[in-house]
This record gives structure tokens, C-alpha cells and sequence, in this order.
């Protein structure tokens, strides 16, 4: 029986365990990115483990994120990433360079090789061939020090795609058919593996798309095949000798497979609050829009604006509409530039943006309230937006271009002749806002705002945990839910006692306040806990007000690493009875908790308010245990180097 891709990439970065799935294995880590929102503490991390320069074969710090520069905290960041990369041998993509994911498929993204980024897109370097994964940034710092990269072996699904992608079809439309049909839990503990004849008829930039929102699935990562699809992309980068022939084996086998008839698809659109609410686009036609914004990580590629640029050309867009574009990288607002696009679309009325995630994670154009907004990117979580009443659709370049000309939600079908974009032989080629680090690394000092503060310390885990439990949630509960994005607290990520009175405020303006009243305790939580982006501030904010245990149905994977981490236990009930009678404000104990650790999966939580038990367990490895038993991966670290 051969071998599938991802047998043979995490094959070859194999350290420890065996490719079996549900089995804890190690892999070599060849590459890492972190951006200015997550890098800084993965930054601060790295430098409390003493190690005087990354044994990676390429880090990169991007800034893409907290470009809004209201105050002195983001450029104050971007001083410390950059003087913090000078020293350290980390690469430096400068403001305006453009956004992270889009940035390393053009120029550093190797098939074959792995990536950790952290940043939950990640996985948009799939489309490149590459076994590329969001982790939270503590992870990041250990694989910076040259530790290898711990994960359960997940399953791996083959997506097998046939045929062509009718006329005003986009692979956008490709990811929501498969979100339609799995959810936003569907992938976890899965990589999704793209085969079949289908592929070949896709570009590099919509396979980006899709893999770049399996992240939505709630998958490990995504993967297509390194093919000559992949070496036109990388010859048009100047990066021919980066290309590996790598595909499945004729006789590869799968836990699962899924096959989509790209011929058979429509247009698609996932309708508020959810990524995978996704019906046709035929369904909800002549509802109103109020904006319309291009972009983000997932549709902002030289293939993607040069589709909107020929659909709006000698058009305006609809009096009732405001429509935004934020390029991707500068490579591609230069492309543009140059060919005339980007005149035609500032001639239709659209405003463009930097080169930045902008409007994905809140930076900026919030929409009014109660107002409709039809967004290229890939999540619509309800607040994301930063108006709390906003109506937030996903749709494609094509649907979002035809939209903002009608005024309302709009099939591309109704536009007539297909728009056909042809891919650059050459990219105009750039590196000018790519700054290396220094050859003489003793020589740099490290620059840090006052908004920069010391990671907090985490203390070993006690032998019994007691607190009341602080907040009781429903399901699919998003790490927007928990630590918000936007342009008020961006800017304190790197100040985790400022980011901590924020902690789910969203849900309960009151939870930080009586956390620290309490001193700490317990959250709970429904199905799939911490859904969404990587940030690791969404498990350092609630342990730094106390917070000790989240007993929740099931976790979202990067946010349930992010909790062990940072020393935070997590538990799953073991049935819908358990969860149902324990109340918000009860006082609950784990007696016993480090022993029961190391001994057995289920653990007994006694409700000190109301008498009574229930069983609760736990799906941590044995390296897990030992993490959560030393108060976090950083005392872990600690500890295992003075052994």
C-alpha cells in the first residue's frame, strides 16, 4: 500500500511516534511565521528560553495586523519585532509588505517542507504543497529553540475533486460546499487532502483559498499536491529551484473520502453567524447590502482582484454601497498598479485599503449598525466586525463584485460573459520591505514600548482545584468570544494585565471583574470551546485572572493545545446531564487532580454548592500531563533543561 502526501511530508519530519491516527507524534519544524498581533509574545517567549539565535531554517515576522496607529502600542510593537528579528535571525516583512499568508506563498512557502505560523490561516500554504499549521505562539517560541513539534496524529480525508469549475464558480465556492456539508467541527482531528482530477485545473491562488479556510472546518491543515500547477506559480515567483514534484501514490489510502464534482457546484454564501450556514446564493438574492469588502488572507490575490477589476471596469457601484479592497501583498498592488486594474477599480467607486487584514479581524470599516456586510473573507462570528448587530455574509470575489453593483446580494451568473484572468509568466518581484536579520546580532539592542510588558508567570498545578465557576457557555464559543479583535484591544496584546480585563467581555462585561474577585476558578463550555483564530491570549488572559480548568463538551484543537500551554486543564463531560445541572456560580472542586493526572482518564468533580458528583475526562497525552503538572510549556521547557 503506498503512501498519501501527508504520510510522506510528516514521514520525512518524523521524530517521534508512528503515523497512526489518535497516535502523539513529533515532527521537525523547517519553518515558522508569526504577525504583529500573536509575535510579540511568541517573541518574549522565545527569548525567556535562552537561546541566542533560531535553529529554524526560516522564521519569518510579518506585520499585518495591528496597522491602525491610533496611539503609540502598534508602532511601539513593530519597533520591538523588528529589532527583535535583527537579533535573533528572523526575517522582517515591514508594514505594507502585505498580509502574512499571502506573503509566504509568494516568496518563502517550500512544497514538502513544514510550517508552524501563529496565525489560525496557516494552512493557506497548503496550497502549495507544504503541511502548513496554525499553533499558539508559545509553540511557536519552542520550535524557534529547535523543539520539535508535538500533535496527535490526526486522520487524513481525501477530498477527491472531479471536473471544472463552471463559469462564475471560484474555489471560495469549492470551501463553503465542503462547510456546507461537514460544519465548522467537521474537520477536527483531520487534514484534508485535495486529489483527484480536479486539481490540475486549479491555480495556486485558489487552492490557497481553499486551504486557507479549512481552518474553518476546524481541521489540522489542508494539503494539494506539488505539481506543475505549483511550478508555473513558483517560476512566476523566481522561485523555480523551491519546486518538488510531490504527490500521493497511486495506491495511497485513506480514513475517509470526500468527492466533489467542481462541475456541479454553484455560487455560494455563507449567511451570519457562521461560516459553514451556507446555501446558494439564488436563495437569498435582492437582500439589501450596505458594504461590500474584498480581501483578507483568503481572496485577496492578484487572481482574485483582477476578477473584480474586469467585472466593475467601466461600471460604478451602487449609490447604497460602500465597497473596500485591500490587496493582498505589495506585489500584488504593484501588479495591478501597473496594468491599469487597480485604476478601474478606484474609477467604480471602491476604496482601497492598505495591504493588511484590515477588516477581517476588525480594524477598521465597521459596518453601521444593523448594517449588511458582504465580506471575501473567512469568518462572519457575530461582533467580529466590530458593529455587535451587524449582518456579516462570505462570499466569493465574483458574488461580492456583482453585489456591490446591484445594492443588493447577487448571483454573478446574472452578469453575462465569464470574466477569464490570465496568470502572470512573471510577478514583478520585490523583497525591497523584506529586511534581514543582522550579521552581527551582539551588536542590536531590542527595543520595547511601555505597553510591552513580562510574560506572566504560571505556578505548578496544585494537588485539588476549587473555585466557582465563573461562566457557563453554550456551543461553538469563539476565541472572538473570549479575547475580542478590533482597534481598541488589539493593541494590547502584548500587555497581557490590559488584554485581561477584557476577557469575554463580549459575553459578560462583568467576568473580569469578578474573576479577580474570586481569585479565578472554572469555566464551562458547550461543543467545540475556542473555535477560531490561534491567538494564545485567549488561554494566558483567563489563567492570568485565575482561571485553572474549562470543562467543556469538546475543544476546538488550537485553543485546547493554547490551554495546556499555559497550564489551564481542560476536561470533557462525560455526558449532556452533567453539563445541564451544573449552574453558573456553584462552587466545584477536583480533589486530588495531580494524582488523578497521571493515573486515569476520568476524573470525579465535586459540586460543594448542591452534594453532588459527576465524571468528567481527559484526552491528554502523557507529555500533556507532565506540561499541566509543571503549570505550563514554559516551565516544561524549564524544568527538562536543568534535568
Amino acid at each position: 500500500m503506498g503512501n498519501n502526501l501527508v504520510q510522506k511530508i510528516l514521514g520525512s519530519h518524523l521524530i517521534e511516534g508512528q503515523l497512526k491516527p489518535g497516535s502523539d507524534i513529533a515532527i521537525g519544524v523547517d519553518q515558522t511565521l508569526t504577525q504583529d498581533a500573536t509575535g510579540t509574545l511568541a517573541y518574549l517567549q522565545f527569548e525567556a528560553m535562552d537561546v541566542p539565535r533560531v535553529k529554524t531554517k526560516l522564521s519569518v515576522s510579518y506585520v499585518d495586523h495591528n496597522m491602525l496607529q491610533t496611539g503609540y502600542e502598534n508602532a511601539d510593537d513593530h519597533r520591538f519585532l523588528q529589532t527583535f528579528a535583527a537579533k535573533y535571525g528572523i526575517y522582517f516583512s515591514r508594514p505594507g509588505n502585505g498580509i502574512c499568508h499571502q506573503v509566504h506563498l509568494e516568496r518563502f512557502g517550500v512544497p514538502g517542507q513544514t510550517l508552524l505560523g501563529s496565525d489560525s490561516h496557516t494552512p493557506t500554504a497548503g496550497g502549495l504543497g507544504m503541511i502548513a499549521i496554525g499553533v499558539g505562539g508559545l509553540d511557536i517560541a519552542a520550535a524557534m529553540a529547535g523543539q520539535p513539534f508535538h500533535l496527535t496524529m490526526p486522520k487524513v480525508v481525501l477530498v477527491k475533486l472531479t471536473g471544472r469549475l463552471p463559469a462564475w464558480v471560484s474555489a471560495k465556492d469549492v470551501i463553503l460546499e465542503l462547510l456546507r456539508r461537514s460544519t465548522v467541527k467537521g474537520g477536527v482531528g483531520k487534514v484534508f487532502e485535495y486529489g483527484g482530477d480536479g486539481v490540475a485545473t486549479l491555480s495556486v491562488p485558489e487552492r490557497a483559498t481553499i486551504t486557507n479556510m479549512g481552518a474553518e472546518l476546524g481541521a489540522t491543515t489542508s494539503v494539494f499536491p506539488s505539481d506543475e500547477r505549483t511550478l508555473a506559480f513558483l517560476k512566476a515567483q523566481r522561485r523555480a529551484s523551491d519546486w518538488t514534484d510531490l504527490t500521493a501514490d497511486a495506491d495511497a489510502s485513506y480514513d475517509e473520502v470526500v468527492e466533489i464534482d467542481l462541475s456541479r457546484l454553484s455560487p455560494l454564501i455563507a449567511q451570519p453567524h457562521s461560516p459553514d450556514n451556507v446555501v446558494q446564493v439564488s436563495e437569498v438574492q435582492v437582500t439589501r447590502v450596505d458594504q461590500v469588502c474584498i480581501g483578507s488572507c483568503t481572496n485577496s490575490s492578484y487572481r482574485d482582484l483582477m476578477t473584480v477589476a474586469a467585472i466593475l471596469r467601466g461600471k460604478r457601484i451602487s449609490p447604497s454601497v460602500s465597497l473596500t479592497i485591500s490587496p493582498g501583498s505589495k506585489q500584488v498592488l504593484s501588479a495591478i498598479a501597473r496594468n491599469g486594474a487597480l485604476a478601474e477599480l478606484i474609477g467604480a467607486g471602491a476604496r482601497i485599503l492598505e495591504s493588511a487584514c484590515g477588516p477581517c479581524i476588525g480594524m477598521g470599516q465597521a459596518p453601521s449598525s444593523g448594517g449588511i456586510s458582504l465580506r471575501t473573507f473567512n469568518r462572519n462570528f457575530e461582533g467580529r466586525s466590530g458593529t455587535p448587530d451587524a449582518r456579516v455574509y462570505l462570499v466569493s470575489p465574483e458574488t461580492a463584485a456583482a453585489s456591490a453593483l446591484a445594492g443588493v446580494i447577487s448571483d454573478p451568473r446574472r452578469l453575462g460573459q465569464p470574466v477569464v484572468v490570465d496568470l502572470p509568466d512573471e510577478y514583478p518581484v520585490d523583497d525591497s520591505m523584506v529586511i534581514a536579520p543582522s550579521g552581527e546580532p551582539d551588536k542590536v539592542e531590542i527595543l520595547r514600548g511601555p505597553n510591552i510588558k513580562p510574560i506572566p508567570k504560571t505556578s505548578a498545578m496544585p494537588d485539588s482545584l476549587r473555585g466557582r465557576v465563573l461562566l457557563k457557555t453554550g456551543d461553538n464559543i469563539t476565541t472572538d468570544h473570549i479575547i475580542p479583535a478590533g482597534a481598541h484591544i488589539l493593541p494590547l496584546r502584548s500587555n497581557i494585565p490590559a488584554t485581561a480585563e477584557h476577557v469575554f467581555e463580549r459575553v459578560d462585561p462583568t467576568f473580569a471583574k469578578r474573576a479577580k474577585e474570586m481569585d479565578g476558578g472554572f469555566i464551562l463550555g458547550g461543543d467545540n470551546y475556542g473555535q477560531g483564530s490561534s491567538r494564545e491570549h485567549a488561554a494566558l488572559a483567563p489563567r492570568y485572572l485565575g482561571i485553572t480548568a474549562v470543562i467543556a463538551r469538546s475543544f476546538a484543537r488550537i485553543h485546547r493545545a493554547n490551554l495546556v500551554n499555559f497550564g489551564i486543564l481542560p476536561l470533557i463531560f462525560l455526558n449532556a446531564a452533567s453539563y445541564e445541572a451544573i449552574q453558573q456560580g456553584d462552587d466545584i472542586e477536583i480533589p486530588d487532580v495531580r494524582a488523578a493526572l497521571g493515573s486515569k482518564a476520568h476524573l470525579t468533580v465535586s459540586n460543594r454548592t448542591n452534594g453532588t458528583e459527576f465524571q468528567v475526562r481527559h484526552d491528554l497525552t502523557e507529555r500533556e500531563v507532565e506540561i499541566l503538572l509543571a503549570g505550563g510549556l514554559l516551565n516544561f521547557i524549564s524544568q527538562s533543561a536543568s534535568r
